[in-house]
């Protein structure tokens, strides 16, 4: 694994903006950089990501097996009671999910180690799954790269697959806080990727998915809505006032409702636990467990719902030294044992390994001044040379 510096195409940015790419900036500052990429050889993508995002997806479903047969698990994840029954539903129903991305620390030595798992509502596949593939295919006709540079990227045509077995449902709705430019480029290109699938779609702001009189819930037509993509976290949906209609509803939601469990950072010390010392695990523990102690002074302490790096903190002999601000933390915090982020020319770096449709699936790399990564860490491309 290496970081490549490389001259960036001088028309990057419009041709960004030509696939709906639009959040390419941020705030005046790059999101995507493309003046280097990241370098991996086949055998590190094959052996010390693929099959260790196959493991830990295999792993993550075996645990939300064992949460809903748990109810003091259930409540350890702070998941309101009203749900569970419904949750439970989902998972026997096998209720199919469309992606998941896990972040992982991994700098070309040893075993990647999970630092949490996106289960619920991750974005970054537009720049995934094509802006980066278009960056590689023009990198090999600029001769930036050999004609026999890769990617490990299907991210794309998993989506489409993902599409096509979940679609069977009916016409689908995709919904997000539109006034996101990232949300909304995101809810844009899944909704293609939907049509590339054959589906009938329709994207609606969240503020617009309304309830009849039945309790259903329907769009701005008053149309029920059968299948619905929510870009929007499920913790959200159950403080709203229109939550107590969930376990009710006729709809379909995409991520089903069993990913509640997955999508809480309290995942991480139940899987130590029922994988101790997995080599692609940290030792974690919630905050308030005697154990935590094992960790020392020394540990990165997350809240069980967090987004983007809100409200983690890594903490020294004691002492915050990196903090990222943000609403949460009220429902508890866990530990989980400091991996120190590799750094390439200066820069922190982490992993995101996709699974879509049932398989890992493509690759995106964030890179950071600060070891917490943020939502406006920067994205670099990445390519398999030999």
């Amino acid at each position: 694994m290496r970081r490549i510096s490389c001259e960036e195409r001088p028309d990057w940015r419009a041709r960004a903006e030509e696939i709906g790419f639009d959040f390419h900036t941020l705030d005046g500052q790059r999101y995507w950089d493309e003046r280097a990429y990241y370098a991996f050889t086949l055998k590190e993508i094959e052996q010390d990501l693929e099959a260790p995002t196959a493991e830990l997806e295999k792993m993550s479903r075996e645990l939300v097996a064992r949460v809903i047969a748990d109810e003091q698990l259930m409540r350890r994840l702070a998941i309101p009671v009203r749900f569970w029954n419904w949750i439970v539903r989902s998972w026997k129903k096998s209720e199919p999910s469309l992606y998941g991305r896990f972040d992982l620390r991994y700098g070309g030595e040893g075993p990647a180690k999970l630092l949490e798992y996106n289960a619920d509502t991750p974005t970054s596949v537009l720049e995934t799954g094509v802006f980066q593939w278009m960056w590689l295919e023009q990198a090999i006709e600029r001769k930036v790269l050999p004609k026999d540079a890769d990617q490990f990227n299907s991210l794309h045509e998993r989506l489409i697959q993902g599409w096509k077995e979940i679609g069977k449902s009916g016409p689908l709705h995709l919904t997000a806080m539109m006034e996101s430019p990232e949300d909304t480029g995101t809810i844009a290109y899944l909704q293609d990727c939907a049509y590339q699938a054959g589906l009938a779609t329709t994207v609606l702001p969240i503020e617009d998915v309304g309830r009849n009189s039945a309790g259903q819930f329907v769009d701005d037509h008053d149309r029920q809505i059968e299948l619905l993509f929510k870009l929007y976290p499920w913790e959200w949906m159950t403080r709203e006032a229109s939550g107590a209609s969930l376990p009710g509803s006729a709809t379909q939601f995409v991520e089903p409702p069993w990913k509640m469990i997955l999508s809480n950072k309290g995942i991480l010390p139940l899987l130590w636990e029922m994988y101790p010392d997995h080599p692609n695990l940290l030792p974690a523990y919630f905050d308030d467990d005697p154990k935590a102690a094992t960790l020392g002074a020394s540990y990165a302490r997350k809240p069980l719902y967090s987004r983007e790096g809100a409200n983690i903190e890594l903490i020294r002999n004691g002492r915050a030294v990196d903090k990222d601000d943000g609403p949460y933390g009220a429902e508890g915090y866990v530990r989980q044992a400091i991996a120190e982020l590799p750094q390439f020319d200066g820069n922190y770096t982490v992993l995101g390994s996709w699974f879509a449709a049932g398989a890992p699936c493509g690759l995106c790399v964030r890179e950071d001044s600060s070891p917490i990564t943020k939502n406006t860490s920067r994205f670099l491309p990445h390519a398999i040379v030999e």
